[in-house]
């Protein structure tokens, strides 16, 4: 029962490395990563320059697989490529940082997820709620594995993973799990204008994330109250509820 792994904060982040430790007291783990930090990436894919793959070893033995791309790349390098049948399931992450609100559309940890899903493969994308770091990504584990036991007995409904966030607090603070929708969030952007020791201009963005809508039944919200949020998440994007009215617009 092979278990893929894949990330957006490259091969050697603590959050990936817990997660395998966890999952390979039970499971076999195959682990596809980026070979350097991706966050943000979104759902892009390479198309314009080689791909490579490299093996990683950790403490003298085999690791993981290091990919040059971006987690969705990895996610198809896995699949067509490293593994010589698709996993029974796909997790990305532990990602550092929560993927809340508008953090779904530029997630790598979320792309990779979304990716797998549409090859067909159960997926869940967990994140933790902290940047710090001396994060303790153990309790984002130990969740991540009961979730993942749980999806490897009853599946998913095609075209649905579930995005994960779970608070950075110790197991025993973490109040439980509650069923989320996305939150209604959007980033306030501003660019910081600098000059490079060649006298050249650069922009550096920075900003913060506005709350639209945090209701009570939010991924913001269950986070912020001490639960693990669990979203489930279509990669159709599709407004169905808007395709009658705009029918009115353009078809006689």
């Amino acid at each position: 029962m092979p278990i893929l792994i894949v990330n957006d904060d490259g091969i050697y982040a603590p959050g990936l490395l817990t997660l395998a430790e966890h999952l390979r007291e039970k499971y076999e783990v195959v682990i596809v990563s980026p070979d350097r930090e991706q966050s943000a990436v979104g759902h892009a894919i390479t198309l314009a320059e080689p791909l490579r793959i490299y093996d990683v070893n950790q403490n003298g033995r085999f690791f993981g697989y290091a990919v040059s791309g971006t987690p969705a790349d990895c996610v198809k390098l896995a699949t067509r490529v490293i593994m010589k049948k698709p996993p029974d399931l796909l997790i990305s992450g532990i990602n550092q940082g929560a993927n809340v609100g508008a953090s779904l559309i530029y997630s790598g940890t979320v792309s990779a997820a979304t990716e797998a899903t549409m090859l067909l493969i159960p997926s869940i994308a967990v994140s933790l709620d902290t940047h710090r770091s001396d994060a303790d990504f153990k309790p984002a584990a130990i969740f991540a594995r009961r979730i993942a036991e749980k999806v490897l007995h009853t599946g998913l409904p095609g075209g649905v993973f579930l995005n994960v966030n779970v608070p950075a607090l110790p197991v025993d603070s973490i109040k439980g799990i509650k069923i989320t929708r996305q939150a209604t969030t959007y980033f306030d952007d501003f660019f910081e204008r600098r000059i490079d020791p060649q006298g050249r201009t650069y922009y550096w963005m920075s900003g913060t994330m506005v709350e639209v809508d945090r209701g009570e039944d939010s991924d913001l919200m269950a986070l912020r109250q001490g639960y693990v949020s669990i979203t489930p998440v279509r990669y159709d994007l599709t407004a169905r509820s808007f395709i009658s009215q705009l029918k009115t617009w353009f078809e006689e």
